[in-house]
């Protein structure tokens, strides 16, 4: 869990229907080509490979508002980063490592052999943020961004093992993390992006 100066709490949990309001307002202010509410709706219902979380502001009143999320398929060994956003207003907080940690100690924990993603060319700073996780550029796709023509850079964490999640988890601040279905995980972290 993270207090703020404001006693607000943040804390990452899974992602359910009712969210998709806020997670569509971050979505569409994030991408330039966003995903539908209908692709979210059935990667929340009906996709049985996808963990989806979103980060949470809870203030001391008990309002809520999602200000993050984020989209990982787990396919056989395979871990694979669909999507990651957070709201402008909270960016350059920690949230996008917090969830980030999140999903790979979910990954690692299932027996995920690699972790990969696809990024833009010109996006630097997500670039930075994955490489801060052991994430390589090992190839690229050209001309994968429709909306601009631009090349996406894959990027892996090949070879994960349980020192890469001992790290993970110290970074949550947890020597014990459990994810089981449904469950709200409140997540202590105090680093910056």
């Amino acid at each position: 869990m993270i207090q703020s100066p404001d006693n607000s709490v943040l804390r990452i949990r899974r992602m359910r229907l009712n969210d998709l309001d806020e997670v569509m307002v971050i979505e569409e202010i994030s991408f330039e080509t966003p995903w539908s509410r209908r692709a979210y709706s059935h990667e929340v219902e009906n996709n049985r490979l996808a963990h989806l979380w979103v980060t949470e502001i809870v203030t001391p009143a008990g309002h809520k508002r999602v200000v993050g999320m984020i989209v990982m398929w787990l396919i056989l060994d395979e871990a694979h980063i669909a999507n990651l956003a957070v709201h402008p207003d909270y960016r350059r907080r920690g949230y996008a490592k917090s969830m980030i940690c999140t999903a790979f100690v979910e990954a690692l924990s299932r027996g995920a052999k690699s972790i990969t993603l696809e990024v833009r060319e010109g996006n630097l700073a997500a670039q930075s943020l994955y490489q801060s996780f052991g994430l390589e550029v090992v190839g690229r796709r050209r001309k994968y961004y429709k909306d601009s023509g631009e090349d996406a850079l894959i990027m892996t964490l090949p070879k994960t093992n349980q020192d890469m999640l001992l790290d993970l988890r110290m970074r949550l601040g947890s020597e014990e993390i459990n994810l089981p279905a449904g469950e709200i995980m409140e997540v202590i972290s105090g680093e910056e992006v």
